[in-house]
């Protein structure tokens, strides 16, 4: 996705000052990310249960406590403006389809010892939302756009030599992640998020209560003491709050700062994958983690470039 401006650069002096980052926005932002970047740990506490049913806790509780907070916050009135948008309910439904692959892929990759390729889904997450752009939205990408994308391109060759087979769950979490973010894009700013994952999570959660009674006696939550019942209940906690502190600091923080904070989740859940769970590392997949990192080096680089050409562009002059 190329930044582009409606005028070239002037020739005058441009005199900008970097504007202070708020450090509430920063507290915000880091929170929220930390907290994604732990879900491997909360998430392998449920393994007894299938991805599934996870899943389907998920929505429904996630669904409770977004009304709650609604309630609480006095947003209410926002969520039922949403839902007479009927644009806007059919988008938000096919993004809560996506989120559901996206959540059953990465609940599995955890509970099945694969974090590490999990973390690498969101670590070309961006990269495959450049390629999403180009070929759906048929954006133009700069020079340093088409370098990330041919060394993400090689990075995910190595790996699959490695590997003896296709990273398909890195795939899987980057593909339906970038799609669902390419959904919520077409939903534009005018749904607040909130109300738009209580929205989703009411698309969902039908399918889920459904999913539950088919379950019965053989779902995991009342067969497994109140703590496991309790762990179960949380996960709408886990699933809402982050969301809602990243969305609070994407509105007082520059994009450019958004957008590099977003590795921090990826790293700690890669990290947890290697230090904490011993998931082995052989040289051929770090030769084709360091090609990822690389091609994300380059990505933000690029992104800051452009960011602050059209910054530049866009300040005041002085002759």
């Amino acid at each position: 996705m190329i930044i582009t401006s409606e005028a070239p650069p002037s020739a005058t002096t441009v005199t900008t000052a970097p504007a202070a980052l708020d450090p509430r926005g920063l507290g915000l932002g880091l929170s929220g990310y930390l907290m994604w970047g732990t879900l491997p740990l909360f998430f392998k506490l449920l393994e007894r249960s299938s991805p599934i049913e996870v899943v389907a806790h998920r929505a429904v509780w996630s669904l409770l406590f977004c009304l709650l907070l609604l309630v609480a916050l006095r947003q209410l009135p926002s969520l039922l403006t949403v839902l007479r948008n009927r644009r806007a309910v059919g988008a938000l439904a096919l993004s809560a389809m996506l989120v559901a692959v996206n959540w059953v892929l990465f609940v599995w990759g955890v509970t099945n010892g694969h974090v590490v390729e999990a973390s690498l889904g969101y670590f070309i997450n961006p990269i495959v939302t450049v390629v999403i752009a180009v070929l759906v939205l048929r954006e133009r990408l700069s020079r340093g756009q088409w370098m990330a994308v041919a060394i993400a391109g090689a990075a995910v060759g190595v790996l699959t030599v490695a590997a003896g087979g296709v990273p398909w769950l890195a795939l899987g979490l980057a593909g339906s992640f970038g799609l669902y973010g390419l959904v919520k894009n077409r939903v534009g700013r005018t749904v607040g998020a909130l109300p738009g994952l209580a929205v989703e999570t009411m698309v969902l959660t039908p399918v889920g209560i459904a999913y539950l009674v088919w379950l019965g006696p053989d779902g995991t939550m009342l067969g497994s003491g109140p703590g496991y019942a309790a762990l179960l209940v949380s996960t709408g906690v886990v699933t809402a709050l982050p969301l809602l502190l990243f969305s609070a600091a994407a509105r007082s923080l520059p994009l450019s700062v958004v957008g590099l904070m977003q590795y921090i989740t990826p790293l700690m859940q890669f990290l947890v994958g290697v230090l904490v769970f011993g998931e082995h590392m052989a040289p051929a997949r770090w030769a084709g983690f360091v090609l990822v990192w690389i091609a994300i080096g380059v990505l933000s680089v690029d992104a800051v470039r452009n960011l602050r050409r059209r910054a530049l562009l866009r300040a005041p002059v002085t002759a």
